[in-house]
């Protein structure tokens, strides 16, 4: 009875004297699978997230919520793919008709407002997308105490924009995207370490989820990132030219982006070392990520930079490179250092694995799988998934499904709804360069129903039915406590 009454109440439930650790996730935007050393690149010098790597866990085969910024958000917050999800694209692709871009309701249950219910301190610093002003789909309303940065996603394109949120309030920068004082991703580095310094001598432990920008075009970074690559790295020609276009002229595109990735990688390595000079890095895991595939827009150049590594694709696309994304997980004495998992897992894994490590019950319902034991020292015991689901209505409209060794992606759906599916076998076509389907049509036949099945009907995203498809509403994760 006492048992089933602390389930309904979502109070902690530990077998432990401990209090459940403090969690750091830093999650950077449009960083590709090969940008970082640890990942195979040879282009950029990324030495504090390779010691991280050192030090903790790597997984090679883990996914984003999918191929772009918005719904990968989403994602991360609700433990649903984009078959279920509330946001599933970077707007609506049913406007005029539709009601625009999609926000996070009150119905929505985010991984913030579980924690909080464990009795976490909750806040997320850096971009948002996933609710506009006014909306009920901004932080404040959906479980953080603290906010700090660009609700909008677009305006996050800028780095020295004139005005960032603080909660409700709008922090004003008026003459800051013409003299170039304010440089957003600092801001957000000591806004981040402000709040893990607040956090000392609490009893209750902090969730702070860090969304930076970086190295999200445009391509923008101080002189003193920039300065070590002009000269020592092979350069492109200018991106554009001054005004006239949404993002910024670059007259070294190379150095430039190169340099975005240090200066996110030193913040990182500030992070840790904050963490160890407070003496909580034993009580904190602290998980790196990104958000997809790199992108090619704005001057970015993933081809020089091998940003996709042996991986095929890039952003707003659902091949590897696409949606295949670095993890990397720290937590001194408790994850074993310089080890590697083949654990085929995806961002909306992260709410069933922050509830579990918390003590707290997930909601009911969810894509995801909590990743605690994996992260705890007790692989053997790890839960697999039985497959994954990506959709997109960008490119002519996308679905994938991952099982197994086994991808299959179809793309062009939304003019075909009957399209037939590439199959790939991605361990022995990484780069899925050969298409399969015909050799094995049973397999692609039960890959299409795992796509028929997992999608859902929504009010800004659908496609025709195919037979059986489901038709159901999108899942929220049942109604807030």
């Amino acid at each position: 009875m006492i048992r089933l009454l602390a389930l309904l109440l979502l109070i902690p439930l530990v077998s432990f004297a401990a209090k459940p650790p403090n969690i750091l996730y830093i999650l950077a935007d449009d960083l590709g699978y090969g940008d970082l050393a640890c990942y195979g690149g040879k282009v950029v010098q990324t030495p504090r997230i390779d010691q991280m790597r050192a030090e903790g866990l790597k997984l090679t085969q883990h996914y984003s919520g999918s191929c772009m910024c918005a719904p990968t958000r989403s994602s991360l917050l609700t433990g649903f793919h984009t078959g279920h999800g509330r946001i599933r694209n970077n707007g609506s692709h049913l406007k005029p008709a539709g009601k625009g871009q999609p926000t996070l309701l009150p119905g929505d249950v985010t991984v913030a407002e579980v924690l909080k219910r464990a009795g976490y301190t909750t806040g997320v610093i850096g971009k948002w997308g996933c609710g506009e002003e006014g909306s009920t789909g901004v932080p404040n309303e959906q479980g953080f105490d603290e906010w700090f940065g660009y609700l909008n996603q677009g305006n996050a394109h800028h780095y020295y924009p004139p005005f960032l949120w603080r909660n409700r309030e709008k922090v004003l920068y008026p003459d800051n995207p013409e003299k170039r004082t304010h440089y957003s991703h600092d801001l957000f580095t000591q806004a981040g370490l402000e709040f893990i310094r607040q956090q000392q001598g609490k009893d209750s432990p902090f969730f702070l989820y860090m969304a930076y920008t970086i190295p999200h075009v445009d391509l923008d970074v101080p002189v003193d990132s920039k300065a070590p690559y002009i000269g020592s790295i092979e350069e492109t020609q200018p991106y554009g030219t001054p005004g006239g276009q949404h993002y910024r002229h670059e007259p070294r595109p190379h150095a430039t982006f190169a340099g975005m990735i240090s200066r996110l990688d030193r913040d990182v390595g500030r992070m840790l070392d904050l963490l160890n000079e407070l003496g909580i890095a034993k009580d904190t895991l602290v998980i790196f990520s990104s958000d997809n595939g790199p992108t090619s827009a704005g001057g970015a150049d993933p081809k020089f930079f091998d940003g996709n590594g042996p991986l095929r694709g890039i952003k707003f696309e659902l091949y590897e490179g696409g949606i295949r994304c670095p993890f990397i997980a720290w937590r001194p004495g408790t994850i074993a250092p310089n080890s590697e998992s083949a654990h085929i897992s995806a961002h909306w894994d992260m709410l069933p694995t922050f509830a579990e490590l918390a003590g707290v019950k997930a909601p009911s319902g969810l894509d995801g799988i909590s990743m605690a034991p994996l992260l705890t020292g007790h692989p053997e015991t790890q839960k697999p998934h039985a497959n994954l689901y990506w959709e997109a209505y960008n490119n002519g409209g996308q679905q994938a499904v991952r099982r197994g060794p086994w991808k299959a992606v179809r793309t062009g759906i939304l003019k075909n709804p009957k399209k037939a599916l590439e199959l790939y076998n991605l361990d022995s076509d990484l780069a899925e360069s050969t298409d399969v389907a015909a050799q094995h049509p049973d397999i692609a036949a039960e890959m299409l129903a795992l796509m028929q099945e997992s999608h859902t009907a929504n009010e800004h995203y659908d496609w025709k039915p195919m037979p059986n498809e489901t038709k159901g509403k999108a899942k929220t994760g049942g109604k807030k406590k």
